[in-house]
């Protein structure tokens, strides 16, 4: 009996500490699930993408230019789904941001995105203006032509974390002393270009030695430096066979031949240090797609024969055939690829009645990409990357496709012509809202190029 009574004393001894033990343990356990969850949910937390460079992070997949994944082998894949339903033009409306996040590697110098600001006031004057600048073409001669505001010549791009030095000719020359500059695209590398010449002539005069028969291709020399500048009709990248006349109206459907690279840069490229290359609104227009000659497809052709493709499967071959041939190629310069640029039509489009009155830029937030576009950006963003990740040349991306989103105030518009309502204010003219005014917000291309170039 008093073996049992001292049995029980013991026995509660034992299981209180065993309580103890086992309130530690439990205590432990839910400790390390509260600091688990503040870990991981911390891990997940992204920052503002506005607060970053945006650098695109090479993924870990094969490379997609190994003889197995020829740029041409592609099947159709989803592009259908990228059709003209996607192609109607969106209303403007407010953003919260644009997608600044899917900006591509190597899109800005190490201390500044270049690319993520704002159009701040400049009280200073252009250097340059339709006087000095004799090469200034009609429909891009706003000032010439009568257009009665200059408030959009008074705005520079500001980018977000540093400053961008206005544009130095007497600078951007001696740094391409002996060297040649290309724009390889359509009639927005054109415009470009005829900004980069009217901004270096204030130093040095060029002189034009050479155009193709419609004008369309051109090259100067800037004697003084050696400095050859050109610009190489080729709107696809691809070889095309277009008949249109001088106001953009096709006489015939476009043939495409999405397994040919176009020879007018192909043959010349090696002349070259630098080559800013381009594509996009081309890509929009009715076309048969060909592939060893054969038709394969088409867009907007209106033919039951023919399967209909979304602008996305030429514009991918175009932009993936064209990284591939410089992959493939002893090219040793700066490969510089210019996003596309959105236009400004409101009420309609440039076949049907759109205008462009707006006088000053958008504040961020008060526009979005139309589908279309943002279709286009996300192409060239994504085949950018896969190229970078991968190429044997030096790539860079030019992103011009925000900043130029916030100037709907620096087009011709109706004053692509020269005094549109002299005769009739009321007068219906084409519209272009498109192109833009030189002197204009174009000119702020070039202030980064120049950047681009002389940070190289």
């Amino acid at each position: 009996m008093g073996k049992s009574l001292l049995f029980v004393p013991r026995m509660w001894t034992q299981l209180e500490k065993h309580r103890h033990i086992f309130a530690k343990i439990f205590v432990s356990i839910i400790f390390a699930g509260i600091t688990y969850r503040l870990f991981f949910n911390r891990s997940l937390t992204f920052s503002d993408p506005g607060s970053e460079s945006h650098q695109l992070q090479a993924s870990p997949s094969s490379n997609p230019y190994q003889l197995d994944r020829s740029p041409y082998a592609d099947t159709q894949n989803n592009d259908n789904q990228a059709s003209s339903d996607n192609e109607g033009r969106g209303k403007i409306e407010p953003d919260d941001k644009m997608e600044e996040q899917k900006s591509g590697a190597q899109t800005q110098t190490e201390k500044c995105n270049l690319f993520s600001g704002k159009w701040i006031p400049n009280p200073s004057e252009p250097i340059y203006n339709n006087v000095s600048c004799p090469i200034v073409q009609g429909h891009q001669n706003c000032m010439k032509n009568g257009r009665p505001d200059s408030g959009y010549l008074y705005w520079r791009w500001k980018p977000r974390d540093c400053e961008l030095p206005s544009f130095n000719p007497n600078k951007f020359l001696n740094s391409m002393r002996n060297k040649a500059l290309a724009f390889i695209g359509d009639s927005i590398s054109r415009n470009q270009v005829e900004s980069l010449v009217c901004l270096l002539s204030v130093e040095a005069a060029a002189i034009e030695y050479y155009h193709d028969e419609e004008y369309k291709s051109k090259k100067w020399m800037f004697s003084p430096y050696n400095f050859t500048l050109a610009v190489i009709w080729s709107p696809f990248l691809l070889h095309a066979e277009i008949n249109e006349d001088q106001n953009g109206v096709s006489k015939s459907i476009i043939q495409l031949h999405l397994d040919v690279l176009d020879k007018k840069w192909t043959d010349e490229y090696r002349n070259f240090d630098y080559i800013v290359t381009s594509g996009g609104k081309w890509f929009l227009k009715a076309a048969i797609y060909r592939e060893k000659n054969a038709q394969v497809g088409c867009h907007h052709c209106q033919r039951k024969d023919l399967t209909e493709f979304g602008i996305e499967y030429a514009y991918r071959k175009a932009l993936r055939a064209t990284f591939d041939f410089f992959n493939r190629s002893d090219y040793k310069g700066m490969l510089i690829l210019r996003t596309s640029t959105p236009d400004h039509f409101e009420n309609g489009e440039w076949s049907n009645g759109g205008i462009c009155k707006r006088t000053v830029p958008f504040r961020e937030g008060e526009v979005s990409l139309i589908d279309v576009d943002r279709t286009l950006r996300n192409i060239e963003l994504e085949e950018f990357q896969i190229a970078a990740n991968f190429s044997k040349y030096e790539l860079k991306l030019l992103d011009t496709t925000h900043l130029s989103l916030l100037r709907p105030d620096g087009h011709p518009g109706p004053y692509r012509q020269f005094h549109p309502f002299a005769q009739d204010k009321n007068a219906k003219v084409q519209n272009d809202c498109l192109h833009w005014c030189l002197p204009g917000p174009i000119d702020s291309w070039n202030d980064i190029l120049m950047k681009m170039i002389l940070d190289r």
